[in-house]
């Protein structure tokens, strides 16, 4: 299974905590789909043996897209690659973008899976996020969503300054109540060159607290689990036969080529990333070059992503497969880093796979960087 991630970055204004490639201008956007429909024919040799099973527009802000120019690059895909008959075709989208009408016009396109970022349905959380919608075209977008996609993802920020247990718990609940089958949450999280981080410098903000977030965490696992949500990712949960497919291709080492300004590409054996300027972007696919640069992934480097990976899922790390993959070097190293986390219980091994408990679950991150190898070659 392979995949087309297609990277759209135009936001009408910015969140204060996001730190992606974007622009709020939105005077190159038709220059830009036209450069973004060259990049996906020019690299089409890259998938010659393969069938494309999930198309993904993120961004930046994907919804500020016409219908029209949606439909023009998903054909754009279907005229330079092998598409499965059923393929997974998600559109992130803000519910500023998402009219009653508009809604309607996306369900007659290809588009069969809506990642919607909410964030939160709490009027001062929109208002301290910096986010382009209110709480009401939040329920209001939803509630018209769902009688046409049977397939939604919604997308809440935990951890938010000020945020108590009891409202968290509302937002659950709020979420809950729409019927929708994947929910993908993240804590609020302080980049380095963001509104966020100067907002709390300046002490118009508080700083968000590790343990709130630990404690937004537990109670947000423990309600999604009771509703019947499998916790597949450390950051994503998914009703039966709603995981995200082009996500789970991502966490389980799939291909998948990045197109657009900043995306990101894999092949199994290098990476690949594109300039994270849209001005050049455009002059270099004008000149048909690719803006892209390329890593050849050493063993470490591979073993390293497969733990990060591996380690966030229900999948967890294969101990057979550090073996037969990377060689018993690796396997001793992991076994030997594996032993103080297995002695605080944040990690067991089943079946020869090791996975985190769920004390361990929002530790993740740093239990895999102590696991990474970082000097074997």
């Amino acid at each position: 299974m392979s995949g087309i991630y297609i990277h759209i970055p135009f936001c009408k204004q910015a969140c204060h905590y996001c730190d992606f490639h974007f622009s709020t201008s939105m005077k190159k956007k038709e220059e830009m789909v036209l450069a973004i429909a060259k990049e996906i024919e020019m690299r089409k040799s890259e998938f010659k043996s393969e069938t494309v099973e999930t198309i993904y527009f993120g961004g930046g802000t994907p919804s500020v897209l016409t219908s029209e120019e949606i439909n023009f690059l998903i054909a754009a895909v279907y005229n330079s690659y092998s598409v499965s008959e059923n393929p997974e075709i998600t559109l992130e989208a803000n519910p500023d973008d998402l009219s009653s009408e508009r809604i309607i016009e996306l369900s007659k396109s290809k588009i069969n899976r809506l990642s919607i970022g909410i964030q939160s349905f709490f009027e001062d959380d929109l208002q301290l996020m910096n986010r382009a919608h209110n709480s009401a075209e939040a329920k209001k977008c939803l509630e018209v969503a769902t009688k046409y996609f049977d397939n939604i993802s919604l997308d809440l920020i935990y951890g938010i300054p000020g945020m108590s247990n009891e409202k968290w718990k509302q937002n659950i609940e709020t979420a809950l109540s729409f019927g929708i089958p994947h929910i993908s949450s993240y804590a609020l999280t302080v980049e380095p060159k963001t509104a966020l981080n100067k907002l709390i410098q300046t002490g118009k903000i508080v700083a968000p607290k590790d343990e709130v977030a630990q404690e937004h965490f537990a109670i947000l696992v423990e309600a999604l689990e009771a509703n019947g949500f499998i916790h597949y990712e450390l950051s994503n949960f998914g009703k039966e036969n709603y995981f995200s497919k082009n996500n789970s291709a991502y966490w389980l080492g799939k291909k998948y080529i990045g197109i657009g300004p900043s995306a990101h590409s894999y092949d199994g054996v290098s990476r690949s990333w594109n300039i994270s300027n849209n001005s050049l972007y455009l002059k270099s696919i004008q000149e048909n070059k690719l803006p892209n640069e390329i890593e050849i992934l050493s063993i470490t480097d591979r073993y390293n992503e497969y733990i990060m990976t591996g380690l966030r899922t229900i999948w967890g790390v294969s101990l057979d497969r550090i073996e037969r993959e990377f060689g018993s070097k690796y396997l001793e190293y992991l076994n030997k880093q594996t032993q103080k986390f297995l002695n605080d219980d944040l990690v067991f091994i089943e079946n020869n796979i090791l996975k985190p408990t769920p004390k361990g679950k929002f530790l993740t991150d740093g239990i895999a960087s102590d696991l990474f190898y970082l000097n074997l070659e």
